[in-house]
């Protein structure tokens, strides 16, 4: 079996290695048009920020690794066209400029992502900086500590992390976005309150609900938005990612943004080309459809399922709640499954429950709040989603909530459901099942409503 392997990050890697575990006959050639694999991204504004003091470990594999393996890897090698009947690609080996054609029994798409790039005139200024990969990571730590006013365009959980490592490294940190709040993909508004007031209270300029129009000047940049204009001395982008997928556009099926589609066992429209990663539409358990959501964690598990169902389909996809997290100064902030934003705009029938509870009994010496939220199904009380925000760590209950939402429990169930009870650790009923708790309360209230 001769498997062909675009792109080496998160999901090429893992397929690759998995392949060669479970296959180890199959012949397979990795091309990746960068010099690098493997590079934690989400890592980036540790390492800008100064909690990562040796990059190299933001990296988990390399090509020396997948060789000894058994895979044949041709860094600086670009795909530039692929004909899936024929099974034939096009590769270009980028150091000398010279093409050739390969052929494949099984081709896996793992060409990833790139940020998106909005049409503001000027966005090719010289100070303007992209941050995605290891040299984008690279441009910025040479080039950033010498400026005093730093912008970042786009408030989402890239901006937030960046505007957080840059102000605390004693830049002047302004944060632009379109919308109204930060984060507001993620989370709902009482949430981002939080969040803003931090950015705020630690000096960030917060320039919200405007579009940057123009970005101009030399050693001082001047950004123009439709509400204003700011000074600064350098720019980074970070308004989204769109999957890398121009090559099989017309050629496999696709979502309307480009993500490839993908069945159970991770096959495209074509069974004998598999795609995972940032290329492909997730299966999304909260709404049971498609979206795009491109997280490493997504990535790992695709490209573990490619490498299992090579050959035949054999293991299925789970599907994913898109649970993520961040920290930003002292703050937790997690989330899982639909905020209630995100159900209102889909046209999705919930409710939500916000309240704030201390995470263990007062008569410790100390204890933290927790503001938290539960997104729910009224009628038939399953959970759609959570958030949470603390000083203290509650990043694991991101993932307990995930669990509910991959299983379809409902908010009588995580009202009930056993946990420890410990003083150092929480209440008789920890915190998440208050919550449920409350989702209960409000769920008899609006049944008591209704029925009158």
């Amino acid at each position: 079996m001769k498997v062909a392997v675009i792109g080496c990050t998160h999901a090429g890697t893992f397929a690759i290695k998995t392949i060669l575990a479970e296959h180890p006959d199959a012949e397979v050639t990795v091309y990746e048009k960068n010099d690098n694999i493997s590079f934690l991204s989400c890592g980036i504004a540790l390492y800008l920020g100064g909690h990562v003091k040796d990059p190299q470990g933001l990296f988990y594999s390399s090509p020396d690794e997948l060789k000894k393996l058994g895979a044949s890897v041709k860094m600086n090698h670009e795909v530039t066209n692929v004909d899936p009947a024929s099974k034939t690609i096009e590769v270009t080996d980028l150091k000398n400029d010279q093409s050739f054609e390969d052929t494949y029994d099984k081709l896996v798409v793992t060409t990833g992502s790139w940020p998106v790039i909005p049409p503001i005139k000027g966005v090719d200024n010289k100070n303007v900086y992209l941050c995605k990969n290891w040299n984008h990571a690279k441009e910025l730590f040479e080039t950033a500590p010498e400026k005093k006013r730093i912008t970042i365009v786009g408030a989402g959980y890239i901006g937030a992390e960046l505007a957080e490592a840059y102000n605390t490294k004693g830049h002047e940190v302004t944060l632009l976005d379109g919308a109204d709040r930060i984060m507001s993909k993620y989370f709902d508004k009482e949430f981002t309150d939080v969040v803003e007031k931090d950015f705020t209270d630690h000096g960030v300029t917060l320039g919200l609900d405007q579009q940057v129009t123009e970005i101009s000047g030399d050693d001082t940049v001047t950004i123009k938005t439709t509400k204003g204009t700011y000074e600064t001395d350098l720019v980074v982008l970070c308004v989204g990612f769109r999957p890398n997928t121009g090559l099989f556009k017309g050629k496999l099926a696709m979502t309307d943004n480009g993500a490839l589609i993908t069945n159970e066992y991770m096959q495209t429209s074509d069974p004998d080309i598999y795609g995972a990663g940032d290329s492909v539409a997730v299966h999304y358990n909260p709404t049971h459809g498609l979206a795009y959501i491109p997280l490493a964690t997504n990535a790992v598990r695709q490209g573990i399922l490619v490498g299992k169902n090579i050959e035949k389909p054999t293991v299925k996809y789970m599907g994913t709640q898109s649970s993520s997290g961040l920290k930003l100064y002292d703050k937790t902030i997690v989330s899982t499954g639909l905020t209630m934003a995100a159900a209102k705009a889909q046209n999705i029938n919930a409710s939500e429950v916000i309240i704030t509870d201390n995470y263990r009994p007062e008569f410790m010496p100390t204890t933290e709040p927790v503001l938290m939220s539960l997104v729910y199904d009224p009628e038939t009380r399953r959970i759609l989603g959570g958030s949470l925000l603390s000083t203290y760590d509650v990043s694991q209950s991101a993932n307990t909530l995930s669990v509910c939402i991959q299983n379809e429990n409902t908010i009588d169930d995580l009202a009930m459901v056993d946990m420890l009870f410990q003083p150092q650790f929480d209440r008789p009923f920890n915190y998440l099942n208050i919550l449920a708790q409350a989702a209960q309360e409000q769920a008899a209230k609006l049944a008591g409503t209704t029925s009158k």
